[in-house]
């Protein structure tokens, strides 16, 4: 049987202390860590990026598929997301969860087990975070914390006129792999007996359960000496980022449907439930990719790097956001995709 520690076993500091109790700080600027009032941080002349999440069982996640290890790796990722869309280097997070009597001290463990892989992978340090009980459910909260050299930070509202419209990586797994889950917890809910069938879509899953920052595309930015005129992450489907950036810029935009980048095997998996693959990277959510303007003379630089992709370019905003087919129709560009599904 497995071992199972109550929480209130330990107490609140106690419990703090344990899943505390083996981080070494790595970046210079973490001053002081856990274990005070408040963590110190010195960015030595370097201005700092802030954001939060909050993430909230059945809402942000389901934990009958959600391995609680990848849940933690996840919610760090999230955020950091954010700060490299700002053209900054994450340094710091802090968390807080909330969670009922219903986790154990061993839950936490593995929970916190990948919030550590995320730290490490990413360079950054856990400098604080707070524990409370719930009712019921389990509540996380991240704020991430970032340095950029001063006024080297990105916004979403300075793209200009004739910028080239850029994506990193490939949009649309995520959704996918979590049409896959869904389909699974329904026939496990009714049908506890049948295992899983996940039919070899390791990847459209590992991009919903452990999805990656674009570290490596800011590092390309840096080596470079691109700066983009305007950026944000790909969190909610591209069309309705693609809306956020034209509308903050105050600009219109044409994209190219042959120019999205759509893995094989997300087509794959599109195929299988009779979706269309475009319609999942416009409107799946969760990929984590960067959206990103740039000059057009910096074009020569960015053939450089397979994994960016120029899928348009900004007009005046008159001329609308507008998507042309493959088959050169052309169509609006609405938050639910130009082709519309319900999620």
């Amino acid at each position: 049987m497995d071992l199972r520690t109550e929480i209130s076993s330990l107490g609140e500091f106690g419990l703090i202390d344990h899943l505390t109790r083996n981080i070494e700080l790595k970046n210079v600027s973490s001053i002081l860590g856990v274990g005070d009032d408040a963590a110190v941080i010195d960015h030595f002349g370097k201005q700092t990026v802030f954001t939060t999440d909050l993430l909230i069982e059945n809402i942000h996640f389901d934990l009958i598929y959600t391995p609680l290890r990848h849940l933690g790796y996840k919610a760090v990722v999230v955020n950091l997301s954010d700060i490299y869309a700002m053209n900054a280097h994450p340094t710091q997070i802090l968390i807080s969860l909330g969670f009922s009597n219903r986790f154990s001290v061993e839950a936490l463990d593995e929970f916190y087990d990948g919030v550590y892989a995320a730290c490490e992978k990413y360079g950054v340090d856990l400098v604080g975070g707070d524990t409370s009980s719930s009712q019921k459910g389990f509540i996380i909260s991240v704020t991430a914390i970032g340095e950029v050299s001063p006024d080297k930070f990105v916004q979403r509202s300075t793209a200009q006129k004739g910028d080239l419209l850029c994506c990193s990586g490939d949009l649309g797994a995520a959704y996918l792999g979590l049409v896959f889950l869904e389909r699974e917890k329904k026939i496990f809910l009714e049908n506890p007996d049948i295992k899983p069938d996940l039919e070899g879509e390791k990847y459209v899953i590992g991009r919903i359960l452990k999805p990656e920052a674009a570290k490596d595309v800011i590092d390309f930015f840096e080596r470079e000496q691109i700066i983009p005129t305007a950026m944000m992450d790909i969190s909610d489907g591209l069309s309705s980022e693609i809306l956020h950036l034209c509308k903050q810029s105050n600009l219109g935009c044409v994209i190219y449907e042959e120019k999205i980048p759509i893995l094989e095997e997300t087509r794959n998996a599109a195929y299988k439930f009779e979706l269309d693959p475009t319609a999942c990277a416009l409107s799946g959510g969760e990929d984590y990719e960067l959206l990103f303007t740039i000059k057009q003379t910096d074009y020569d630089k960015l053939v450089l790097n397979e994994k960016i992709s120029v899928i348009g370019y900004m007009t005046s905003p008159e001329e609308g956001t507008r998507i042309i087919t493959k088959g050169g129709n052309q169509f609006d560009i609405t938050a639910q995709g130009w082709n519309a599904f319900t999620k």
